[in-house]
């Protein structure tokens, strides 16, 4: 099963997303996980890959099975784990384009309407939003309709 990090820079009520330009849609930079290496450093360094800048303060929100299905049998064609994190800070200044697609800043609110997977709109929306972390499974279509998600989640309470 393949596994991907991506990382959403959260600044002064704005977040860094990536504009892919296959489908329109944004995303937080992130990619696949080499092996033996973690899910931090994973997320990490393809932030840093993708922006050419650093992420600061970094924090797990999410982990994450996406799966697609086959519209007609519902056979599971693809499956991957996702693991989400925010950093609340940045060094350096991130480029505005690469091979990936364009940078860009936007105000967290729009999280909600931004043209995106319902899957990441979800995850992206509680990175910023909420204490704790969030799991989940979302289940697609092959044409990435969201069919199902199953959400779950927890805040660590420390005990005096």
């Amino acid at each position: 099963m393949q596994r991907i990090a991506n990382l959403l820079v959260f600044k002064d009520d704005k977040v860094l997303l990536m504009k892919k330009p296959r489908r329109g849609w944004y995303v937080a930079p992130g990619g696949k996980m080499e092996p033996g290496e973690s899910v931090y450093t994973a997320a990490c360094r393809e932030f840093a890959e993708e922006t050419g800048a650093l992420p600061e303060d970094v924090h797990l929100k999410g982990v994450y099975t996406m799966v697609i299905r086959d519209d007609q049998d519902e056979q599971t064609l693809d499956e991957w784990m996702l693991f989400t994190f925010v950093a609340r800070g940045l060094s350096g200044v991130p480029m505005e384009e690469n091979r990936e697609g364009k940078l860009e800043w936007h105000d967290a609110a729009e999280l909600g309407t931004l043209p995106m997977a319902e899957g990441d709109r979800t995850n992206l929306m509680f990175a910023v939003s909420s204490p704790g972390i969030q799991y989940g499974t979302f289940i697609y279509t092959q044409d990435f309709r969201l069919i199902r998600e199953e959400i779950q989640r927890s805040e660590e309470r420390m005990e005096p």
